[in-house]
């Protein structure tokens, strides 16, 4: 087993525990009120910025970065990343944090942008 199908076999397993949700609700989910966190690295966001209105906490530093951002562990989080492999992961390490409302934007970055 490659490297990159460990990783994808992780992200499988933490789907199983964190809700997805499309583009059109995740949408709906941020016009509600919750927040978008965009989990990917400062080169990435150099590349490609993030939607408007999110913040960063990289994939990286967000178990670190996260009570300081969202204190709230009942916030509604919407989380993404280039193509939703990594934010799930992400989102289930806060789900394992305790915050209750998480959710991971299935496609990640690339479906938000075709869904527009």
């Amino acid at each position: 087993m490659s490297h990159l199908d460990e990783f994808l076999k992780l992200a499988d397993d933490a789907r199983t525990r964190v809700p997805e949700i499309d583009a059109a609700e995740a949408r709906q989910r941020v016009a509600d009120g919750a927040l978008l966190v965009d989990v990917r690295d400062a080169d990435e966001l150099s590349a490609t910025p993030a939607i408007a209105g999110a913040i960063n906490l990289s994939r990286g530093r967000i178990e670190l970065k996260i009570a300081d951002a969202v204190p709230d562990r009942d916030a509604p989080l919407v989380l993404y990343c280039g193509g939703g492999n990594r934010s799930v992961l992400a989102a289930d390490s806060l789900r394992a944090l305790g915050y209750r409302q998480v959710f991971n934007l299935r496609g990640g970055l690339k479906a938000w942008q075709q869904a527009e």
